[in-house]
């Protein structure tokens, strides 16, 4: 085991933002906060609510809505297993009827389905819920190949197949909202609507991600560094959340394997841009941003709403990356009211 710089992670949050502006500067687009002409018009437009709150130290705390991290996740279903067309065997967990509205969560890099832990107790019964640990990650299979988005994306075809779900609500965080984007430009007719939570437009290209897969994502051996993981997970905060919770899910990070962040953070980079391909998208597409999010930047978010006309952006203020972790009972009004839409 190698000795990591942790702080790492944190240089490369700082160093998005300026990389966010001279993207932006490059490609003719407006800067944030100072949109104009009706473009900018357009994209202010889009952005349905902003979601405003006291925020603190990312570091300790209780959940931002108050409820004990105990009364938070009482019940939380038991996992399930599958093993799809794809050969992998996928770990997932299922609440609500079975006549419920389907809809499908797909957690960020190195987490797994108890990233959602926190909205599933949140969720009315009228919901059927199926989280999943895509494959490399949680307790699913951990294959020697295929760590693309596409890979992904066809993982959760098969697992629909698999479960005998025709179409689906797809929400997807950070990394799981770029498999539902390739899901949805590829079966669109297995999605009846998206929600996009921290989403990047693309990461191909990036210097800043080049550099710190580099210096922090290739050295990496087994077993992963504890103090990593948890600094890599506390980097997508910007406010408190229930130390148990942290602790959880530092615990699902360590559970993937160096490859598999070698071979996913390789695969993010190696992806071409491929927002010309969501030109075709016809269901409606919420994306939940929180503004102090250093990773996904508002750069990433007017690039997706101007791909997909069907799009609308939702912003919370003072909220970082892992938005659901940090405001869980709004994300999860929010997510109900959006496909309420569609009954």
């Amino acid at each position: 085991m190698i000795d990591l710089d942790v702080s790492l992670v944190a240089r490369l949050a700082a160093a998005l933002v300026p990389l966010a502006a001279v993207i932006l500067a490059a490609s003719g687009a407006a800067p944030v906060g100072g949109l104009t002409g009706e473009e900018g018009q357009m994209l202010t437009d889009d952005v349905a609510i902003q979601v405003t709150s006291e925020r603190g130290s990312a570091t300790s705390g209780q959940p931002a809505d108050g409820r004990p991290l105990d009364a938070a996740i009482a019940g939380a279903p038991a996992p399930r297993f599958v093993t799809v067309a794809t050969g992998v065997r996928l770990e997932y967990v299922e609440q609500g009827r079975a006549d419920g509205l389907p809809v499908i969560f797909l957690h960020g890099v190195t987490d797994s389905w108890r990233s959602f832990e926190l909205l599933l107790q949140r969720l009315p019964a009228s919901i059927r819920a199926f989280a999943i640990s895509q494959r490399g990650h949680g307790d699913s299979s951990r294959p020697d190949i295929g760590y693309r988005y596409r890979d992904f994306s066809e993982d959760v075809r098969a697992f629909m197949d698999a479960i005998g779900l025709e179409r689906a609500v797809v929400v997807g965080h950070s990394m799981g909202a770029m498999v539902s984007q390739r899901l949805i430009v590829d079966h669109p007719q297995r999605v009846s609507r998206v929600v996009l939570m921290g989403a990047f437009a693309t990461i191909h290209g990036n210097p800043v991600v080049d550099e710190f897969v580099t210096s922090a994502i290739v050295p990496l051996v087994d077993p992963i560094a504890p103090d990593f993981a948890r600094e890599w997970q506390l980097s997508t905060l910007a406010s408190p959340i229930d130390p148990r919770f942290l602790d959880t899910v530092v615990g699902e990070t360590l559970k993937v394997p160096a490859r598999v962040w070698h071979q996913t953070f390789a695969g993010f980079l190696a992806t071409p841009d491929f927002t010309h391909e969501l030109a075709g998208v016809t269901v409606p597409v919420l994306l939940l941003w929180g503004d102090r999010d250093t990773y996904a930047v508002r750069a990433d978010q007017d690039a997706l709403l101007k791909a997909m006309p069907t799009s609308r952006l939702v912003a919370y203020e003072g909220t970082g990356h892992a938005i659901h972790w940090e405001e869980p009972a709004r994300v999860a009004a929010t997510l109900l009211g959006f496909v309420d839409e569609s009954r």
